[in-house]
């Protein structure tokens, strides 16, 4: 796809994770919106995937370790063409296939049943590990959140891809500022998150995580013999003035006028 038709995707997925968190009245909308150019280019200009053949071999995969994003993905997923948006109104609910974190025994697409911080990334080690081993060629790509980083499991699994030289790992962190009790730096300061991931090993790429163009780019740079960590500065809340950098939208649903508010700004983007 090119730019303009990811761009579109993109505010098509902000306007699903609305609705989604809306109609629940519960969710994580923050760190969703944040993430959406991040998994848009996976979805549509990255990733050897099939929604037809949704379990094939020789798949790139996706886990997205910070598993409360799931309305992102579940939008990138309808868009992309693995189940119907039909679906949206099981969000949440008990016999519905998309659940307040992904579950890859119910819903089509999903890789990995996640939610738990700090254990994504050591589920993509084994798939690339598997992937190696197999010899199919597949690439593993993760979704991590920047406070997940203060979860120790994470240098753990960081230190096993670059022991393994998994260059067919690319590690991704979405990197708002902000977590659930206030930003990063009051709650667990990061330090420099660049610094860590190359003192363990990994090639690190630093974008502006909301351009389109840099997202994609960083992707395509090759990387040999050793893990990749691309290091995604976003903004929590991004395409909804409202909840932009505002941290009492990590987890709670709009109610009905700022779904009518925020739908108005995506569709004046348009």
């Amino acid at each position: 796809m090119n730019l303009a038709s990811l761009e579109k995707t993109c505010r098509a997925v902000r306007r699903d994770i609305i609705n989604l968190t809306a109609d629940a009245a519960s969710g994580h909308p923050g760190g969703s919106l944040s993430a959406v150019e991040i998994l848009t280019v996976l979805y549509f200009d990255q990733m050897n995937i099939d929604p037809k053949d949704p379990k094939k071999a020789d798949r790139d995969r996706f886990v997205l370790s910070k598993g409360h994003a799931a309305p992102a993905l579940y939008g990138v997923l309808a868009e992309r063409g693995f189940f119907d948006k039909s679906e949206f109104k099981g969000f949440r609910k008990i016999n519905g296939i998309l659940q307040g974190h992904p579950d890859c025994k119910r819903c089509p697409g999903v890789d990995a049943s996640t939610g738990s911080l700090g254990q994504g990334v050591s589920i993509a080690v084994g798939m690339a590990l598997g992937a190696r081993l197999a010899g199919n060629g597949a690439k593993v790509y993760t979704l991590l959140g920047d406070g997940e980083l203060q979860e120790g499991q994470v240098w753990e699994a960081a230190m096993a891809a670059a022991h393994y030289k998994l260059d067919n790992l690319t590690v991704i962190i979405d990197n708002n500022g902000l977590q659930i009790d206030g930003s990063n730096d009051q709650v667990m300061s990061l330090g420099n998150i660049s610094d860590k991931f190359r003192a363990f090993g990994f090639e690190v790429i630093e974008i502006d995580g909301n351009d389109m163009q840099a997202v994609s780019d960083a992707f395509h740079i090759p990387v040999s013999g050793k893990p990749k960590c691309i290091l995604a500065h976003t903004v929590k809340g991004k395409g909804v003035s409202f909840m932009e950098n505002q941290v009492g939208w990590h987890g709670k649903g709009p109610n009905e006028e700022e779904r009518q508010r925020a739908l108005k700004e995506l569709e004046d983007e348009a």
